[in-house]
């Protein structure tokens, strides 16, 4: 399986299990087991800010940057996402 990024998050997703599901067990192809659990999203009504300021927290631990590097790099990808598309 290639390492495709979550259209919500932006999370990598390397392994089967990073992988959002649906109740039939399927894996979903586009979204992230954070962001997508039993064929929904897990957070339906969150907005594209919200989500900035979530994945800007996760960014700035797992890559050792500040919050304000991490925010301004989820600003700019985060709207180019799949969900962010209405």
């Amino acid at each position: 399986m290639e390492i495709k990024i979550c259209q919500s998050c932006g999370m990598p997703m390397k392994r089967i299990k990073d992988y959002g599901i649906f109740p039939n067990k399927n894996r979903s192809k586009e979204y992230c087991h954070f962001c997508f659990q039993e064929g929904k999203f897990v957070d339906p009504d969150i907005t594209i800010e919200q989500m900035i300021n979530r994945v800007a927290v996760v960014m700035a631990d797992k890559m050792k940057m500040t919050e304000r590097q991490a925010r301004g790099m989820a600003e700019n990808f985060l709207p180019s996402l799949k969900r962010w598309h209405c």
